[in-house]
């Protein structure tokens, strides 16, 4: 069973916590903002962007975002020390296998017009919009005595779940990770409650609205309506949700029977009853909502251009609008409030580390995607039409899906949306099939892995830094495979065969 493989917490787990505003934390809160200054320090001024031709590229130019994956996922248990203590270090060795050898073949114009784009249209957007969350959630606490009982899991469990499509999967998961948490603090068995949770709310609950993950937003920018996806996916989404959420409900009562617990906690954490302080937070965390929607549909037409990749207006004052939440959450709430939440940017800065090598060495992947049948994937992207040239909804959603689990799920869906012909108004009609397993796959399958959405990594990050032993990268996706597969199997042959 997955739960018993090799689990090794990261390296700020074994750290004293402290307050947001003590010399610790600042010291921390430091170091990420000088990651990235120091990516915006790459950026000088003459250089002119160069496409990369996928076609032209060689399946080797992929392996150092393979060995990533692989530190990633052997490093902790292999050699933990090593690991725990060089991570940020390991990361940027890869990316410079990368970075080196493009910048020799292709020039380094190339190279810094590729590294600036990927900073500062995907990485620092990124970076910013999960610490606004990270932090603007990290100031909300609900107060009171929670157990973790079957009962109330499932239900936050489906809170969130609810929540994503509404806020973005991202949103709902640094809302209502640390209640959950917290909630089953004296639990022994809590694994389990923190991979479901990454299953519905980090994934699947986001499926529903353009706001709930990158790829239906960018579906949206495309002419899909608002609506559409909801309209399209809501019972597919609603099978895996009732299916997970029973599955969680009969898996967490045995866990529950067999650690012999009482019906009442005798050692309650907090007698007092609950109530939320930080509330001024869900203004923020609206804003935050806001701002993404704001920078895809306004369009000023103002746009700079830095080394050939065009930063609109919209784009510029929605990750300063991120900046100012995050520092005015952090000056307006409460120090014990931080406290009880036992916040730390040590989750953020891991993260913020491991996805500056992932956005870096995913570049030459993206573009051999991206080249389609001319490019190294060509037999993916020709598996996905039938031999009548019509496209197999079937087949797109299972591409979509697993190349989602381990790359970027936004340009992957971009990719098949083209492959599919790339006209909103056939695909939401004439095939309304095929663009239904697109958006599906890009979704759902973002759970196969910890890097198959944004949230996943995080939420793993938060749940170690509070004592939750998490599998390690493979044991995740034999977790992934083994629940999430014949669910997946099941759906295709209900809704596309």
């Amino acid at each position: 069973m997955p739960a018993s493989l090799p689990l090794t917490p990261l390296p700020f787990a074994r750290r004293s916590q402290c307050a947001p505003r003590s010399d610790t934390a600042r010291a921390l809160g430091a170091r990420l903002l000088c990651w990235l200054l120091a990516c915006w320090a790459l950026l000088p001024g003459a250089v002119q962007a160069a496409s990369l031709d996928g076609a032209a590229l060689g399946l080797w130019w992929g392996v150092p975002f393979a060995g990533v994956l692989l530190s990633i996922a052997i490093l902790p248990l292999l050699a933990p020390r090593l690991w725990h203590g060089h991570y940020g270090k390991i990361t940027a060795a890869w990316a410079l296998a990368f970075l080196l050898p493009f910048a020799v073949v292709h020039g380094w114009h190339a190279a810094l017009a590729n590294v600036v784009h990927a900073l500062l249209a995907e990485y620092i957007p990124f970076v910013l919009l999960l610490t606004a969350l990270f932090t603007v959630s990290g100031g909300i606490y609900l107060r009171g005595n929670l157990r973790g009982t079957p009962a109330l899991n499932t239900a936050i469990l489906a809170l969130g779940t609810l929540l994503a499509s509404l806020m973005g999967t991202t949103g709902a998961s640094m809302l209502l990770i640390r209640p959950l948490l917290r909630a089953n603090d004296d639990r022994k068995h809590r694994v389990h409650v923190v991979v479901f949770f990454i299953f519905l709310v980090s994934n699947i609950g986001g499926s529903l609205t353009p706001l709930g993950d990158p790829p239906l937003f960018l579906g949206f920018l495309k002419g899909v309506p608002f609506f559409w996806t909801m309209q399209h996916i809501w019972s597919e989404t609603l099978f895996l949700v009732v299916a997970l959420l029973v599955i969680f409900y009969l898996l967490d009562s045995w866990f529950y029977r067999t650690e012999g617990r009482s019906r009442f906690d005798p050692t309650p954490t907090d007698s007092e009853s609950l109530r939320i302080e930080g509330g001024a937070n869900f203004i923020w965390l609206t804003g935050i909502v806001a701002l993404v929607l704001m920078s895809g549909i306004w369009k000023p037409g103002i746009t700079f251009d830095i080394m050939g990749t065009e930063v609109g207006l919209q784009s510029l004052l929605r990750d300063l609008g991120f900046v100012g939440i995050t520092l005015a959450s952090l000056k307006l709430t409460a120090r014990h409030i931080h406290e009880s939440n036992q916040f730390n940017w040590e989750p953020m800065l891991e993260v913020a580390k491991l996805f500056a090598g992932i956005f870096l060495t995913i570049i030459p992947v993206i573009a051999m995607l991206q080249a389609g049948v001319h490019g190294p994937f060509a037999p993916v992207v020709r598996a996905v039409t039938g031999a009548d040239g019509q496209p197999i909804p079937a087949m797109y959603f299972w591409a979509t899906g697993v190349l989602s689990g381990f790359l970027d799920n936004a340009p992957t869906y971009l990719v098949f949306f083209n492959s599919a012909g790339g006209d909103a108004q056939t695909l939401t009609t004439t095939l309304a099939a095929t663009l239904t397993g697109i958006s599906a796959g890009a979704v759902f399958m973002g759970a196969l892995s910890y890097i198959g959405n944004a949230p996943n990594l995080m939420v793993k990050a938060i749940a170690e830094h509070r004592g939750v032993p998490m599998p390690s990268f493979f044991g995740y996706v034999a977790w992934a495979v083994c629940i999430l597969t014949p669910l997946f199997m099941l759906q295709t042959l209900l809704w596309y065969l």
